[in-house]
């Protein structure tokens, strides 16, 4: 089953591509390698997600927010390649939880996207990654990941 079939299967719907902040572009195609701008978490709305993770913003609720990331990167790749089908694989992901300096969970949180893409492409969503924890993010953003993908010749 292709990743566009599986996703209407598992009855998600991608949101809107957000236009860029600053001078920047949302994704880079350079030969089969789709580079992905990091996101931020946004609300069914449009609305970014904000707070520190292990203050105001739980664990419970930050792997909730790397999922919303990883459906704005989905929303990326189709718009980069017109299917999520031309996915080969996930290559890495980078993913940036804005937290207090004692959380040490930064991990699980962005399970939440490496989960969603598991989901969706089967073991071609499976990638290396790191999970960092920092003082702050652009805009007080709870959670951004950026990704790197191999297309389909």
């Amino acid at each position: 089953m292709g990743a566009e079939a599986r996703l209407k299967e598992l009855g998600l719907l991608l949101p809107v591509l957000p236009k860029p902040v600053a001078n920047y572009l949302p994704y880079r195609l350079a030969g089969n390698i789709l580079y992905l701008a990091g996101q931020g978490p946004r609300d069914e709305k449009g609305n970014t997600l904000t707070g520190k993770l292990g203050a105001e913003i739980s664990l419970e609720e930050g792997y909730r927010r790397a999922r919303l990331v990883g459906l704005g990167l989905l929303a990326a790749m189709r718009d980069a390649l017109g299917s999520l089908d031309r996915v080969d694989f996930i290559v890495k992901l980078l993913g940036m939880v804005n937290a207090v300096p004692n959380f040490n969970d930064s991990p699980k949180v962005i399970n939440g996207c490496s989960d969603l893409f598991v989901e969706v492409f089967g073991d071609a969503g499976r990638h290396a990654r790191s999970a960092v924890g920092n003082v702050m993010l652009p805009n007080q953003i709870s959670v951004e990941i950026e990704g790197i993908v191999a297309v389909k010749p």
